[in-house]
């Protein structure tokens, strides 16, 4: 506990902050909702989509290039007609689901 209290008490919030990290990481409105679908494991980008209630495939699509870009998802593309796409998080990723977890347990509170 006495280590992540020394995280927290960082008095710059400098490119090293593992919080500003973070929350470059899971930014926009859409990120976290993402990482949250897709932590019970592999989707398909349409059950994604069907699950995430208003937002548009041009969105999903820029935060899963973004997500698959900082190494925290990997597409799988199968040469099928239609061509199918699924989305996992990667073990960098799955890191992720305690940020989510605190973030329910304290939207709860509200």
């Amino acid at each position: 506990m006495a280590e992540k209290d020394s995280l927290l008490k960082n008095k710059e919030c400098n490119d090293e902050c593992p919080v500003k990290k973070t929350a470059e990481v899971i930014e926009g409105k859409w990120t976290t909702l993402v990482i949250r679908e897709l932590l019970p494991g592999k989707k398909r980008f349409s059950e994604i989509q069907r699950a995430l209630t208003g937002i548009s495939p041009k969105i999903l699509t820029s935060r899963l290039r973004l997500l698959e870009e900082r190494k925290l998802v990997t597409r799988t593309v199968y040469a099928t007609v239609p061509p199918t796409t699924e989305y996992e998080l990667t073990e960098l990723g799955m890191k992720l689901q305690g940020v989510l977890n605190a973030m329910a347990e304290f939207g709860q509170t509200l």
